[in-house]
């Protein structure tokens, strides 16, 4: 449409011209005909009015092609386009503001890009996943730590809302509001920190999320923290324990049983209470001195038929049936046997007493996992979120020492694992091998 009219403007200019002076030769022709000096003079002067109307013309139009063609660069995104000065003052003050014009922009453009290339580093080198979403709240693009944490490859992930996503988190990071930040924790032992937020594209609010994974310095951070403190109340507990049962056995061996018999009863009932309480220290400490793994090629499909032959007379005790199952025959992998045998044996211990009747089943469960199942009381969502809290127990009497110590022992071995009841009731401990 602009082109149209411009070349409009110069027919009418042109038109404009082209009348003007056949008038004034007509004018000329009337009046001064007879004279033929002055005739020819008079012509000779359109002529020349001519020529000048056309130069005149040409150097109004240059600006006016200087403009479109900047447009043009502009458009095509060209700032590498300058003018040179024509020696005419007017041309060259607007050539001076378009160099100068196409200069700035040239500058912003390019820190424009330096910083976009510079976010996108700094996104993609990020230790935490981010999730940057479009104007309809679809995931439009995702960094290498979130492709990771969400096992999925970047292009199936691409155009998805975030609840539509295969992971535990999904839910809660849909329902995040914009500037909200939450702690989440998901299977009891794997902690999060996710917080959503907003940025301005082109004038339209678009949001992004950061998930932080906090599980490892967590983890850290309590076993620093109860190790402190389990290793001091040992110490006390123990030294005071031998003291005390050292002045026990003293004071035993001095009463004459026949006459002091029921003092002497006392004196061992406190005796073997202290052996009771030192070995209830020893556990917790147990904790605290679990050694480094030392792996060795074993049978995961030996050590946990193994470790079930073992706890079988315990659940036939209890009225319940313990089977195991494997998928395959065998199935090796770089692990500590005396470790996992006890984290075994803790994991079904916990089954059968989860059970007032019914069946514990330990499956090897194709070449992946290993599956500890039960059809006990299913575990409630709130208790699950902090079955792996260092000595948690829902027991009355328990000490949460054994899934503490699993706990430990699974992740020692950098091994994945959750415990939770699924949609069929059954609770499930699943250790990725």
């Amino acid at each position: 449409m602009k082109k149209e009219f411009r070349v409009s403007l110069r027919v009418q200019f042109l038109l404009y011209i082209i009348i003007v002076h056949l008038g004034l030769i007509y004018l000329i022709f009337q009046w001064v005909y007879k004279d033929k000096l002055i005739f020819i003079a008079s012509e000779v002067i359109v002529l020349l009015s001519v020529f000048v109307a056309v130069y005149l013309y040409n150097n109004f139009r240059k600006p006016i092609e200087f403009i479109a063609q900047g447009i043009e660069s502009i458009r095509d995104k060209d700032f590498t386009t300058k003018f040179v000065p024509t020696g005419k003052s007017e041309i060259d003050q607007l050539i001076t503001v378009y160099n100068l014009m196409i200069d700035q922009l040239r500058e912003e453009r390019t820190r424009q890009m330096e910083q976009q290339f510079f976010l996108e580093k700094l996104i993609d080198a990020a230790p935490i996943a981010i999730l940057v979403f479009d104007y309809d709240e679809r995931i439009s693009a995702v960094n290498p730590r979130a492709i990771e944490w969400l096992q999925l490859p970047g292009q199936a992930l691409i155009g998805k809302a975030v609840q539509a996503i295969d992971h535990p988190l999904a839910a809660q990071l849909a329902s995040l509001a914009d500037a909200e930040s939450r702690t989440i924790k998901v299977n009891g032992i794997e902690t999060y920190r996710v917080q959503k937020s907003h940025f301005m594209d082109r004038g339209f609010r678009r949001s992004f999320i950061i998930v932080a994974e906090m599980t490892q310095a967590i983890l850290e951070t309590e076993k620093l923290a109860y190790g402190k403190v389990i290793r001091m109340m040992a110490h006390e507990v123990n030294n005071s324990i031998g003291a005390v049962n050292s002045i026990l056995d003293v004071t035993k061996s001095v009463l004459q049983e026949d006459e002091q018999a029921d003092v002497c009863h006392a004196v061992q009932v406190a005796i073997e209470r202290n052996d009771r309480l030192n070995l209830f220290m020893r556990r917790f400490a147990d904790v605290v001195r679990l050694p480094v793994p030392q792996p060795a090629n074993n049978d995961w499909v030996e050590v946990t038929r193994s470790v079930v032959q073992l706890m079988m007379p315990r659940a036939e005790a209890d009225g319940l049936r313990l089977t195991f199952t494997a998928a395959v025959p065998v199935l090796y992998r770089q692990i500590d046997r005396v470790q996992m045998e006890q984290a075994l044996v803790n994991i079904i211990k916990n089954a059968i007493e989860a059970c007032s009747a019914g069946q514990v089943v330990a499956v090897i469960a194709q070449a992946d996992r290993v599956v500890i199942r039960d059809n006990g009381q299913p575990i409630d969502p709130v208790v699950s979120t902090n079955l792996f809290n260092p000595f948690y127990s829902t027991k009355p009497d328990g000490q949460g020492i054994g899934l503490t110590l699993t706990r430990e022992i699974l992740l020692n071995h950098n091994l994945t694992f959750s415990l939770k009841t699924n949609a069929g009731g059954w609770t499930e401990f699943i250790i990725m091998v």
